[in-house]
């Protein structure tokens, strides 16, 4: 195994001068479709989302004689890919470094091909987070770097899995992946329980799904927009698996990936043999992983329902953004939907909450209130007892990071 490091910016901006490249992996743009199922999920979980979301459902059914479907329902994130790419390239070149960027939306490579037309896939590899059902649960793999003259042959062979899935055909799949040397295979946030079946039944898949499939995974995604405590145990099913960690910053809305691999090469492919021939990856977190984790999940949610007049017709509204399925099945914005063109006015108060929850003496109030200083503290005790490493930047123990691991970390032997 390589030497693997965690820097983080806000104690080693020096670390990245003895780099060439910063690589941003993992970001969406508005060609990614996002389930809209985690709001059945809030609704079943908080009484008063369960009354909110029962009158729009009445509402609905009433003046459109269909009922909500939430898994057929999807909103995409506000950038386009020209305004992602630009994005993500612009955080990396202010730090100096060659950027590369790959991009990967859910289960689609449209991002790839509209770069491609504009002339400015040059840097951008064809990328997909590809969703993989196992058992009761769903895992997200990062697949970069398809080759371009086999990509929809590709995309069109993980939808037939996605939408029939079975294990001998997951083992044939990944082992042709695997065999297309040129790609890299990464295990997204794998700790997170996205479909909530369980804490403890989801970590039993996860270790499951890695016991048949680990010879074809090439590397354990560190999320930049999950919170510290499980990038933690992240990293640590890294080295427990002997495998190696990797960036990936989950971007959907205007804030850059809050991580990206440093590196010594000079083009994509070249990263690419770095994390799977030589087993040496450099991660960065910058400095907005530092803020407290939900503050950013509420800055996320702001700029997802945010208004861009600049924008293209028909995408610069959030209810332009979101689809449900009209009466004939054909997926439609919710502005096309609304009867008078207008959002229900509980919706409306819904969403002007939510952007004041961002303003001002508000959100620096939710900030103070959302630090996560305590939960440090205690981890750090109970590493201390394990044995870590726990050397804390007094500066961050207001921000919620998991500094157990702090400048150069991890060397899985």
């Amino acid at each position: 195994m390589g030497d693997n490091s965690v820097f983080y910016f806000w104690r080693d901006a020096e670390a990245t001068k003895q780099f060439r490249s910063g690589v941003s992996l993992h970001s969406h743009t508005s060609q990614s479709r996002e389930t809209l199922k985690f709001l059945a999920l809030v609704g079943s979980r908080y009484s008063f989302m369960r009354r909110l979301m029962h009158r729009l459902e009445e509402r609905s059914e009433a003046n459109h004689g269909m009922r909500v479907d939430y898994g057929l329902s999807y909103w995409t994130p506000p950038l386009c890919p020209k305004l992602a790419l630009e994005l993500e390239s612009a955080q990396i070149e202010k730090l100096g470094l060659a950027a590369m960027v790959s991009l990967t939306d859910h289960d689609n490579i449209q991002a790839w091909q509209t770069l491609q037309s504009s002339g400015a896939e040059e840097h951008s590899p064809v990328s997909v987070e590809w969703t993989v059902p196992y058992g009761a649960q769903a895992f997200h793999l990062g697949i970069h770097n398809l080759p371009e003259t086999r990509a929809w042959e590709w995309m069109q062979i993980l939808a037939s899995y996605t939408a029939h899935p079975s294990a001998r055909q997951l083992r044939e799949i990944l082992g042709a992946l695997h065999a297309e040397r040129d790609v890299l295979v990464v295990f997204n946030h794998p700790v997170w329980d996205l479909y909530r079946v369980g804490e403890a039944l989801h970590l039993h898949l996860v270790d499951e799904f890695l016991l048949e499939n680990k010879a074809w995974i090439h590397a354990i995604e560190l999320n930049g927009l999950r919170n510290w405590r499980e990038n933690r145990d992240s990293l640590r099913l890294a080295e427990r698996w002997n495998m190696v960690p990797i960036s990936g910053g989950d971007r959907h809305g205007l804030e850059p990936n809050a991580n990206i691999n440093l590196s010594n090469a000079s083009c994509f492919v070249e990263f690419v043999h770095e994390i799977r021939c030589e087993k040496r990856s450099n991660i960065l977190f910058m400095q907005q992983y530092a803020e407290p984790w939900k503050h950013r999940i509420l800055r996320s949610a702001i700029d997802v329902v945010g208004h861009y007049p600049q924008f293209s017709p028909g995408t610069q509204r959030w209810d332009e953004r979101v689809y449900h399925p009209d009466a004939s099945g054909v997926p439609r914005s919710l502005a096309a939907l609304w009867p008078s063109g207008i959002a229900p006015r509980a919706m409306r108060w819904g969403i002007a909450l939510v952007q004041l929850m961002g303003r001002g003496a508000f959100s620096g109030s939710l900030r103070a209130a959302w630090s996560e200083a305590n939960e440090v503290r205690r981890a750090l005790d109970e590493n201390n007892e394990q044995g870590f490493d726990t050397t804390l930047d007094p500066g961050m123990m207001s921000a919620g990071i998991d500094l157990t691991r702090t400048g150069v970390t991890g060397r899985p032997d």
